[in-house]
């Protein structure tokens, strides 16, 4: 039996972003299909006392040209081509997340999915400007102002909480995370552990299919 596989998002990280871009690849190769979580990273870093890389990488010598390189690796590899560096990072992305969680609610989590990534990664955007925010996802055909009130309903606000402090609970302190049954693992360059993982949880069984 497939196990069930969970990526924890949030749309500010990029290293998420370009591990979403491995993730089908994943599920035609395993068979699994991966839940889409979100979660607000600003607090599972609040929760746990972490830090984003660019804050913990600041002063450092050496290790942030070694990440870039990583990041460099992990593109070619995956063979991503449209990520682009978001000059306004780190964004807040509190409203971001608020409406990934309003959008599965009101079956719309694709469209807006995409579409957030997209104008976060791919054509980046300061997307905690409400005028830019409201005006990048009309750009992309989204019911934006629908998932915006509904994003304000208290449900919503309730439903990210409580999946960020489950994550926290689970043992998550950062993004990507992913779960495989009750196995973690953190970050974009584990994504090769994470297939082996649904393997043989899976009984061993594998698609070939590429």
């Amino acid at each position: 039996m497939i196990p069930k596989v969970e990526f924890l998002f949030d749309f500010g990280s990029p290293n998420a972003y370009l591990a979403e871009t491995a993730i089908p690849g994943i599920e035609r190769r395993t068979g699994a299909k991966f839940e889409y979580v979100p979660i607000l990273l600003g607090g599972i870093y609040k929760a746990t006392g972490n830090m984003s890389p660019f804050d913990s990488l600041r002063g450092i010598i050496n290790k942030p040209e070694y990440q870039a390189l990583e990041t460099q690796r992990f593109i070619r590899r995956h063979n991503v081509t449209k990520f682009r560096q978001n000059p306004f990072f780190p964004v807040n992305t509190l409203i971001l997340m608020r409406g990934a969680v309003a959008a599965q609610f009101e079956g719309l989590f694709e469209p807006y999915f995409r579409a957030a990534y997209h104008h976060m990664w791919e054509e980046p955007k300061k997307m905690d400007d409400a005028e830019t925010f409201r005006s990048a996802f009309m750009s992309s055909g989204i019911d934006i102002d629908r998932i915006v009130a509904r994003a304000q309903q208290d449900d919503v606000k309730k439903k990210l909480i409580d999946l960020t402090g489950d994550a926290v609970r689970r043992g998550a302190f950062g993004s990507p995370t992913f779960f495989v049954g009750k196995e973690m693992f953190f970050g974009k360059d584990q994504l090769r552990d994470v297939e082996e993982s649904i393997v043989e949880q899976s009984g061993g069984a594998r698609s070939r299919t590429a």
